[in-house]
């Protein structure tokens, strides 16, 4: 018995030895990132392309991470992304679920899962005001987790949003509590003085970094589980890069340089997209009248003297136009509100601040433009 206790206190040292090392690890890349957002925007988006793909990382973790995805907010993509942690909770057993929340935020919603009401949730939901995640579907997908799954662990791994209300509050309770220097307590300090650093520059290359540190920070610790993940399209593509100045490898390409096969992504913002017409118009074109499926109008505020822009989809129009003369003009598939497939014309109508119209129209012929499908512009009398 004495042998076995002593083997057993062994690797119990071992592996505390090697999470005080990873930890340390870590916290050297999220320094070494730090001191790179201090410098200028030049500066900071050369110098930060660097760390994720030279810094060592001891990869303890074995499990899998499934990444999915989403535009924040929409109903639809929140609906799938409850069925599809639903199938990993129930079917595989998962437990840990990575959102783009800050720490503290993930942290306070692990209290309120075990707790007998909503109030915790409702003060989070208020921080929230004013972002796209400020929304009754977003309440209500976290509420039927805490139903439906009720074991679920949140991780966040965002920078500190929200770091001057749910992120001070938080500290306030570790206080009471007397959690002071604990690591919850001193995670927290440090997504704070992250989000701080991010809103006092605006530095996307910083915050794609400290997601991906803080991402490698919770999974690592870990070992063999395997975890579901929710955040934004522009951190999940595989060979994506940073949104903010396409400089970097995004989020997700980050880590699948330390997980390689063990990390899966999936992009479900086409689900918002997937939408039926709201009327049906006619629009004459070359002297010929098409049934034109209306999609509805995007705001175009603040984009020169544009107002706002409105999407047609002239039916069994192709045919007709294909050899018509085409322009330099684009527009890539993401701008449409919905699903674009090849052998379609579509009418959008830009309407300006003084009220005046411009019509385009494009069809889908299967262009590709710089790695991305994309509607070209054509000539019509």
């Amino acid at each position: 018995m004495n042998g076995n206790k002593i083997t057993c206190l062994a690797k119990t040292t071992i592996m505390q030895v090697r999470s005080l090392l990873l930890v340390l690890i870590v916290a050297m890349v999220a320094s070494s990132l730090t001191a790179c957002s201090n410098s200028s925007v030049g500066e900071t988006a050369s110098m930060s392309a660097q760390p994720t793909q030279e810094t060592p990382v001891v990869t303890q973790a074995s499990g899998s991470i499934y990444l999915y995805g989403e535009a924040h907010g929409n109903d639809k993509i929140m609906d799938k992304e409850y069925e599809l942690w639903s199938e990993h909770y129930h079917n595989e057993g998962m437990r840990h679920l990575f959102v783009e929340l800050s720490y503290f935020t993930a942290e306070y919603l692990n209290l309120w899962m075990h707790s007998d009401n909503d109030e915790l949730l409702e003060q989070i939901y208020e921080d929230w005001e004013g972002t796209a995640v400020h929304s009754p579907y977003t309440k209500a997908f976290y509420q039927k987790i805490k139903s439906e799954c009720p074991e679920t662990v949140f991780h966040g791994t965002d920078i500190g949003h929200q770091y001057d209300s749910t992120g001070t509050r938080f500290l306030s309770y570790l206080e009471a509590n007397d959690l002071i220097g604990s690591e919850k307590y001193i995670l927290t300090k440090a997504a704070i003085q992250q989000g701080r650093l991010f809103y006092s520059k605006d530095d996307g290359v910083y915050r794609e970094n400290m997601m991906t540190a803080n991402f490698i920070r919770e999974f690592e610790k870990l070992g063999s589980e395997s975890v579901m993940g929710i955040y934004g399209s522009a951190h999940t593509g595989l060979d994506g890069m940073d949104y903010s100045t396409q400089s970097i490898p995004c989020m997700a390409n980050q880590l699948q340089k330390h997980y390689g096969g063990n990390l899966h992504s999936e992009d479900l913002g086409w689900i918002a997209k997937d939408i039926e017409p709201t009327r049906v118009d006619s629009i004459t074109l070359q002297g010929k009248k098409y049934a034109a499926s209306y999609f509805g109008k995007q705001d175009m505020s603040g984009f020169q003297d544009y107002a706002y822009r409105e999407f047609w989809r002239l039916e069994d129009a192709y045919e007709d136009v294909k050899d018509l003369p085409q322009v330099g003009s684009i527009l890539t598939y993401e701008q449409y509100p919905m699903l674009i497939e090849t052998g379609q014309v579509f009418a959008i109508s830009f309407t300006k601040t003084d009220g005046s119209v411009e019509r385009e129209y494009h069809l889908s012929n299967g262009k590709v433009e710089e790695g991305v499908y994309s509607t070209q512009q054509f000539i019509a009398d």
